[in-house]
């Protein structure tokens, strides 16, 4: 067994994990090294196992049940700069996100001021593409060192690679499970300004007169993010969160018309209001997933025992303490299915699930 290399049975996960619930993984190895990687992936492969990358468990729904196969912890750390002057910068998959986006800001590097506070490791950034006020994460990465889970080789993905979308990439679509990441590089701004798309990080700076700093772009994001509960802080009401549990859908123009022009009818939308949609492609807007939640008649701080919605923002759905996945799941899955009924729009979940056995979240992940 190699020196770097620790087999551990029947881990509990819910510590491992934001939301706080699920049970064991009835293998747990953690690598610090990249041969801890190579090790693990053999180890489940020679027993037939099905293997879970954890980072920082912020977007994970683990099953009551637990895992049956193997869960790999990232602990892979390292910040490399590779160009100084370019803003060029590798980052090792298991560091801390945050604390990348605060040493980045720190430095003077524009690019990724408005992701700060998001949870979760630098590895995890790229599968999901995050993105908040107005940045993702794909404007900025230019590779993607990555473990062919296969053919146990490493490969350097560009952007293009990538396949960078909303919310997606190649590593949680059509290619899910082939890799693990190892490594991300980055093509940040050195002196360069923050980015200001966000209506309320505009107002808030709407008297700057354009001097804003990446300091001061970090705080008003921290602060925004902290009134709507979107930052884990331990003992907070809404700490035991994944974060926003539902996209924003996308949908096609003539759908989101027609959920606006039914909304006014019926009263959700004053005469002067509009549905909160923004353009995202040809053809198609985001709708604001948090309005059609609280449209259907879930507000914020709603509550079915001990599982909610955040009293800050209806997208985050919230163990009020001692939930199961179940209950999770359950409520989740009403959710989603009243804002179908009302608007005809499915909500797709952000959190990975882990573990459920078939038909188990059927409601939440049914494509209708």
């Amino acid at each position: 067994m190699r020196e770097s290399f620790q087999v551990r049975e029947n881990v509990p996960l819910a510590p491992c994990t934001t939301l706080g619930v699920g049970g064991p993984a009835r293998y747990f190895i953690e690598a610090a090294e990249e041969s801890a990687v190579v090790a693990a992936i053999e180890f489940a492969h020679a027993r037939s196992l099905p293997l879970l990358v954890l980072g920082g468990g912020s977007n994970l729904l683990v099953a009551d049940e637990g895992y049956s196969g193997a869960v790999l912890k990232m602990a892979l750390r390292g910040v490399r700069v590779e160009d100084e002057g370019a803003g060029l910068v590798t980052v090792s998959a298991g560091e801390d996100w945050d604390r990348f986006v605060a040493w980045c800001t720190d430095r003077g590097w524009a690019g990724i001021e408005c992701l700060s506070g998001i949870p979760g490791t630098v590895g995890a950034a790229p599968v999901q593409n995050v993105g908040a006020y107005g940045q993702e994460v794909s404007e900025t990465i230019v590779r993607v060192r990555a473990l062919d889970r296969d053919s146990l080789r490493t490969a350097d993905l560009g952007a293009t690679a990538c396949r960078f979308a909303y919310r997606s990439s190649i590593f949680n679509t059509d290619r899910r499970d082939a890799f693990v990441i190892l490594a991300a590089t980055f093509q940040l701004h050195p002196g360069g300004a923050p980015r200001l798309r966000y209506r309320d990080l505009q107002l808030r700076f709407a008297d700057a007169g354009g001097r804003v700093t990446l300091a001061e772009a970090r705080a008003a994001v921290l602060e925004v993010r902290k009134s709507k509960a979107m930052v884990l802080e331990p003992g907070a009401a809404d700490c035991r969160s994944a974060g926003s549990f539902f996209k924003n859908p996308v949908v096609e123009d003539a759908l989101a018309v027609r959920v606006e022009e039914s909304a006014r009818r019926v009263g959700l939308l004053g005469p002067s209001d509009f549905l909160p949609r923004y353009p995202h492609e040809a053809g198609r807007s985001k709708i604001a997933a948090a309005w059609l939640i609280e449209k259907a008649g879930f507000p914020r701080g709603f509550a079915r025992g001990v599982v909610g919605l955040s009293s800050r923002h209806a997208l985050a759905v919230v163990n009020l303490g001692g939930a199961t996945a179940a209950e999770i799941v359950a409520f989740a899955a009403e959710i989603r299915g009243a804002v179908l009924d009302r608007f005809g729009i499915s909500l797709e979940p952000e959190p990975v699930l882990a573990g459920f056995k078939p038909g188990a979240a059927e409601g939440l992940l049914a494509r209708d």
